[in-house]
């Protein structure tokens, strides 16, 4: 089996998603994934026409966003026709997903030039579910759901599942703020310090003026004392009927967990931010980078898909690290970093409890809650941040994962090299 290795990643930076405010609200979903389509061929003097596939995931495939992506950024950016695209929804975990299929197609030997990566614009979303609400519409996590389905696995939105594990599992508001608090503090640094600047690249429009050249999101300012003031984002949303029957997201919940009485820890300042964002990594066979004169930054070592209880959703993380590491023949002390995404504070929370690790060694440049979530782009964020990192503190292998909706979570192991395995 041939190794699959990145060659480069890249990203665009967040901007805060919400039309009126956010630097890259008024961009097109093509615009933006272009950026870092067309990034990763100028930097790489990538000759498109031998680009066997770009894969890419957006989660909401609605509206601008719809349309296979992938295909119609790529010829945006004046990717040779030749060069394919597709576009693949995973929720949040697409990210990992794409940059896993394009290197299990590598390592197959079915091609040998994938560019994977992602975009989300919750900029547009968010709006498209506020008009589809005031449509009369059902809810955007209940639209795609039917009732058999919603029977044998009831479905709830992850706020109300976050705060619902949080209270199964013990964590206290104060622990969860604090992982809050921990990736203010680290994100801040990490920026000061340009360890993001590898990866980063602007986003310009038509005229060539630059939009965004930095993360718009995180709030450096932030205390203890402020998170404490700040009421609980879910408890309102849980109760709230979603239908003639009074069904409600915590009743959805409690339909498989009658006895558990949610409290509600999470808000706005511990959980994921709303942003807009890209990213594309570059994945190739050993034999074509050295025909095109490109160095390996990282090799794929393994990846894993996992399910979990749909009702919760977060909870397929642990489950998902400790496959991929069972398939990498490592265990989680070989890993010298880890990447889990923010969605919640809980959910990282647990990760770090649930595997027994070190803090030091877990999001060290923050994550989601302080930089943002854009669902469809994170995964493969993670993935460029890690290279990115591995790299800085000269380290050996990192391990990616994050929940997706459904209960899911993807996984990956990447190990940093310098050249190529014999």
């Amino acid at each position: 089996m041939s190794e699959a290795y990145i060659i480069d990643a890249v990203r665009t930076p967040r901007g805060i998603g919400k039309q009126g405010k956010g630097a890259l609200a008024a961009m097109h979903p093509q615009h933006l994934a272009a950026t870092v389509l067309k990034a990763i061929k100028d930097r790489n003097d990538l000759d498109t026409a031998t680009v066997d596939d770009v894969i890419w995931s957006v989660s909401s495939q609605d509206g601008m966003q719809a349309g296979d992506l992938g295909r119609m950024a790529a010829l945006d950016a004046g990717y040779d026709v030749t060069s394919s695209g597709t576009t693949l929804d995973r929720f949040c975990g697409g990210g990992i997903t794409s940059v896993a299929l394009a290197a299990a197609q590598v390592m197959s030997g079915m091609e040998d030039c994938v560019v994977a990566g992602g975009t989300e614009m919750m900029s547009l979303t968010a709006q498209m579910a506020k008009d589809k609400m005031a449509a009369g519409l059902k809810p955007p996590m209940m639209g795609s759901y039917n009732a058999r389905l919603q029977a044998r696995h009831p479905q709830s939105h992850q706020g109300v599942c976050g705060d619902a594990i949080a209270t199964m599992e013990g964590f206290t508001r104060e622990e969860l703020d604090e992982v809050g608090y921990r990736s203010q503090q680290r994100a801040a640094a990490a920026i000061e310090e340009g360890r993001f600047d590898k990866s980063l690249v602007p986003v310009t429009d038509d005229e060539g003026n630059v939009v965004l050249a930095k993360e718009e999101f995180p709030r450096p300012q932030t205390t203890r004392e402020g998170l404490a003031e700040l009421q609980p984002a879910f408890a309102k949303i849980a109760n709230v009927p979603l239908d003639k029957s009074g069904t409600t997201f915590a009743g959805l919940v409690n339909a498989k967990y009658p006895d558990l009485e949610i409290r509600h820890f999470h808000h706005a300042g511990n959980s994921s931010g709303v942003v807009d964002g890209a990213a594309a990594v570059l994945v190739t066979s050993k034999d074509y980078a050295k025909k095109h004169g490109l160095k390996p930054r990282a090799r794929i070592v393994a990846t894993a898909n996992m399910g979990d209880d749909p009702t919760l959703m977060l909870n397929a993380p642990v489950p998902a690290a400790k496959k991929v590491l069972e398939k990498a023949g490592l265990t989680k002390d070989d890993i010298d970093l880890y990447e889990i995404n923010e969605a919640f504070a809980v959910v990282a929370a647990k990760f770090v409890r649930d595997l027994d690790l070190d803090w030091d060694k877990v999001n060290v440049n923050g994550g989601s809650i302080a930089l943002g979530h854009p669902i469809g782009a994170t995964g493969s964020i993670l993935i460029g941040t890690m290279v990115d990192e591995l790299e800085r503190q000269n380290k050996r292998y990192g391990l990616v994962t994050m929940c997706a909706a459904g209960g899911m979570a993807p996984a990956i192991v990447i190990e940093r090299v310098d050249d190529f395995a014999d």
